[in-house]
């Protein structure tokens, strides 16, 4: 039975207006820190970086694909998974719909990943996706996007959101593990993808970086979290992990 107040619709109101003040302060400082993201100077990227696409190999500027900004998420499918994240997977059913139209509004947004890029468009056919995904196999472009590890900076320390972590133990916790097995791996190899997304911009020819962000500053970018924030029981994960692919849920008459 549930515990939670209850009041008239009148107190219910008062609590709400309250509420509703705390809400325009947040709206208000999201917009400062929008801000901010867009004021934070530009890196030149001088490295060549390559990516196998569906349209064949493609530089870093030409996943811009005539629009001035670039959007990349950084989606965890490594060359040994089986398939992609599950959490990716989530974010990934909220920004496939929109992504048509960030690029007819001069931003375009790409998943990429290390795994081969026959294994993302096999992937992506079984999700019912279409959003642009190439693949960074073989280069350094997760790594030095912070979000590709090696079996050596896994057992030394390694950098992610930018600072140091410590090695990380043989043992791997609950989620990991439950995740390395739906991607087909062990933990340790599913651990060496880490989430994040990255900001390009295109100008005068020259591709700068403009903005990274990593692990629970991806929460923006989880549309379902946005809903559950808002539903009566919020997020309710008491019990762990609940979510799945969307195609591997139990169906509900």
């Amino acid at each position: 039975m549930s515990m939670h107040t209850t009041a008239t619709r009148e107190a219910w109101l008062a609590a709400r207006l309250d509420l509703l003040e705390a809400e325009k302060e947040l709206t208000r400082r999201s917009d400062e820190l929008a801000q901010r993201r867009q004021a934070l100077p530009w890196v030149r990227v001088d490295q060549a970086y390559r990516f196998d696409t569906e349209d064949g190999d493609a530089s870093l500027a030409e996943l811009f694909r005539g629009r001035s900004q670039l959007l990349v998420y950084h989606f965890m499918f490594g060359p040994d998974y089986q398939a992609g994240c599950p959490s990716c997977s989530m974010i990934a059913d909220g920004f496939n719909g929109f992504a048509e139209h960030l690029a007819n509004h001069d931003v375009m947004l790409w998943a990429v990943s290390r795994a081969p890029l026959a294994k993302l468009l096999d992937y992506r056919r079984r999700m019912g996706w279409s959003f642009p995904w190439a693949s960074a196999h073989g280069g350094d472009f997760n790594r030095d996007y912070g979000v590709g590890l090696n079996e050596q900076q896994q057992s030394e320390g390694y950098e992610y959101n930018f600072r140091k972590n410590p090695a990380l133990a043989r043992a791997m916790p609950d989620a990991p593990s439950t995740f390395a097995a739906m991607c087909g791996v062990d933990g340790r190899t599913y651990l060496r993808e880490l989430p994040g997304m990255s900001a390009f911009v295109l100008e005068d020819g020259v591709v700068h970086h403009t903005y990274s962000t990593y692990a629970r500053g991806l929460d923006g970018l989880w549309g379902a979290y946005q809903w559950l924030d808002r539903a009566p029981r919020g997020r309710n994960e008491a019990g762990g992990i609940w979510w799945r692919r969307h195609d591997e849920y139990d169906q509900r008459a």
